[in-house]
């Protein structure tokens, strides 16, 4: 049967959207990120315990006084990790989603319950929404809109719609047909009918929905993370990327409270607004642990604490603004760095930082996947990048969006990659030596990232170069993945076959083999380049100037990253200054100003 082009369509269609709709996307996006910045003002404005204690008084009024406390010590554990102003944002990327989701699957549900063709019509659509694998969504959502806020608020939209529109058009159906024909015999408009007897009785199902609404958009954050949307989501991709199990941890546990609190806060609304809510809350036995203010305390009380704010000065930005300790080239200027969470990268990205940071620029620092890298530096919403490893290992990145880039210049070289054993597995030194011994390794290569390079050379190139296409299964994973597997092999000295390259730490931490490449099917090391955007240099003249000088030895490189191993997760900057320091005089080198002098 012949090959149906359905993804060929697709492809089609989305690149015809964006050359013409892009003024579309364009508003479109411009109203998302002004929803999302304005709520993630007001949520960042107060201290955090301050706006830990008001979301506390609004949990006391809703659900009562142990719901209040235990609200307050929730946040006040996510605060204690460090991790508030990425639980706000994702709370403020929540919220935005959430808002829109209801906007449009309320009236939908409601169309759909008094109309059999809009529900027949809708429901394969819904079902769509709800089965296709959720990382999918970001692919359009990032073309659409680019990296960041958008995308994210897009892809858990559509996401999280489909409980919007179902519960809706549940509950308006499940309400009594007899109540319903009794509001007609008595002269009732349609429109009276759906406001006082349809929504009133339907309230606690549409309440459920959203919940359901809230729910699926906290479960997208994480995935959402993937193209820059900060938050909760964002840390969890950056330990997934670092195999930090601790700090995902932390990041998972901000997730929980978050979730919590909102189930909890929209279970308790749907009962304060529906009717039949209320009167079994009337009727509930009085206890001290449920007791719950009248809405004028609970107002009250918010406002004295926002005026208590406000008297002692609480207001205002948490994050802190370092100063420039070097000659302010900057002034400020803000500059965005990308980079894929590879040793290299990642010591190479906060090194630039800090120096930049010296020099009065005001940088951001986001991690993402290879490929939401080249498609954020393409499209011009990332400044430069540190890692891309050409001519071989990032090739198709190259081929693609090497118009859209500008190549700065090679700091690194040369590089290697390889398929490597740990040294007590015998008999296998050489990629000529595999195929014999394929069940030793259980037929299987375990692999990184499926956007990696040296991913897309492995499976076209190097199997088929040495005949191992039918005896071995690359895996396709994640470089944490592949860490964590070597580790709990090497443990119990159990074979294990990993892609790997060099330089990297594990060749420092585990007694490993790089196996030999007789035919030289890898090809030759590649350089670690820097790219940039199209017209960075022009804007931004003498930074692409210093970058095109740089260049670390292997010793300055290997021992960079030993120090940001050693200081864990969060501390790259404190690392990085610990080392410069350690090595005084390479910022003057490396980025040498009028009033310094360049060192050797």
């Amino acid at each position: 049967m012949p090959r149906l082009p359905l993804g060929d369509w697709v492809d089609s269609g989305v690149n015809w959207l964006v050359g013409h709709l892009s003024w579309l996307f364009d508003a479109i996006k411009a109203v998302m990120e002004g929803m999302y910045n304005g709520i993630d003002a007001v949520l960042g404005a107060p201290t955090p315990l301050l706006m830990a204690g008001i979301l506390a008084v609004l949990a006391w009024w809703l659900r009562g006084l142990l719901a209040g406390v235990l609200a307050f010590a929730g946040f006040a554990l996510v605060d204690s990790l460090q991790l508030w102003d990425q639980a706000m944002s994702t709370l403020a990327l929540v919220l935005v989603a959430t808002v829109i989701a209801l906007v449009i699957s309320i009236p939908l549900g409601i169309w759909a319950a008094r109309s059999k063709a809009v529900g027949a019509a809708v429901r394969p659509v819904l079902d769509l929404l709800q089965t296709m694998p959720s990382m999918v969504l970001l692919i359009p959502a990032m073309l659409f809109f680019g990296l960041g806020t958008a995308a994210g608020v897009v892809a858990t939209l559509i996401f999280a719609l489909a409980p919007g529109v179902r519960m809706t058009e549940l509950g308006i159906r499940q309400v009594d047909a007899e109540l319903v024909e009794a509001a007609e015999a008595f002269g009732t408009t349609p429109r009276n009918i759906l406001w006082r007897v349809q929504l009133p009785l339907a309230l606690p199902t549409i309440m459920a929905g959203v919940n359901q609404v809230i729910m699926l958009g906290l479960s997208m954050v994480v995935i959402a993370g993937m193209v820059g949307t900060g938050g909760l989501g964002g840390a969890v991709n950056e330990a997934i990327g670092q195999l930090d199990i601790g700090y995902g941890f932390e990041a998972g546990v901000g997730i929980v409270v978050l979730a919590i609190y909102l189930d909890r806060i929209t279970g308790a609304l749907g009962t304060q607004l529906s009717p039949s809510g209320r009167r079994a809350a009337a009727k509930a036995p009085a206890r001290v642990w449920s007791y719950r203010p009248r809405p004028v305390v609970a107002v009250v009380g918010i406002v004295v604490l926002a005026l208590a704010a406000g008297g002692i000065g609480v207001f205002g930005p948490n994050g802190t603004t370092s100063e420039a300790s070097g000659t302010d080239v900057g002034k400020g200027k803000e500059i965005k760095i990308g980079y894929i969470p590879w040793d290299e990268g990642i010591a190479s990205t906060f090194l630039w930082k800090e120096i930049l940071q010296e020099r009065g620029f005001k940088v951001t620092t986001t991690q993402y996947a290879a490929g939401p890298l080249y498609t954020g530096l393409a499209t011009g919403q990332i400044d430069f990048e540190t890692d891309s490893w050409l001519p071989t290992t990032h090739a198709e990145y190259w081929k693609k969006y090497g118009k859209q880039l500008d190549d700065i210049g090679k700091w690194y070289g040369p590089t290697s990659l390889e398929l490597s054993v740990p040294s007590y597995v015998k008999d296998v030194n050489s990629l000529a030596d595999l195929k014999a011994h394929a069940s030793e390794f259980g037929g299987k290569i375990v692999g990184i990232e499926p956007s990696a390079g040296e991913m897309s050379l492995l499976k076209t190139k190097v199997l088929k170069e040495y005949g191992l296409s039918g005896s071995y299964q690359v895996i396709d994973g994640s470089t944490p993945a592949m860490l964590a597997e070597l580790k709990r092999a090497y443990a119990r000295k159990q074979p294990v076959l990993v892609t790997l390259w060099s330089p990297h730490w594990a060749y420092s931490s585990y007694d490993l083999k790089k196996l030999q490449d007789p035919k030289g099917a890898w090809g030759k090391g590649d350089g670690v380049h820097t790219l940039s955007r199209k017209g960075f240099a022009g804007d931004n003249p003498q930074v692409a100037d210093w970058l095109k000088n740089f260049s670390m030895t292997e010793k300055q490189l290997t021992g960079l990253e030993a120090k940001i191993q050693g200081a864990g997760k969060g501390k790259e900057q404190d690392a990085v200054r610990s080392w410069l320091r350690a090595n005084p005089g390479l910022v003057d080198k490396w980025a040498p100003v009028s009033g310094t002098q360049a060192k050797g």
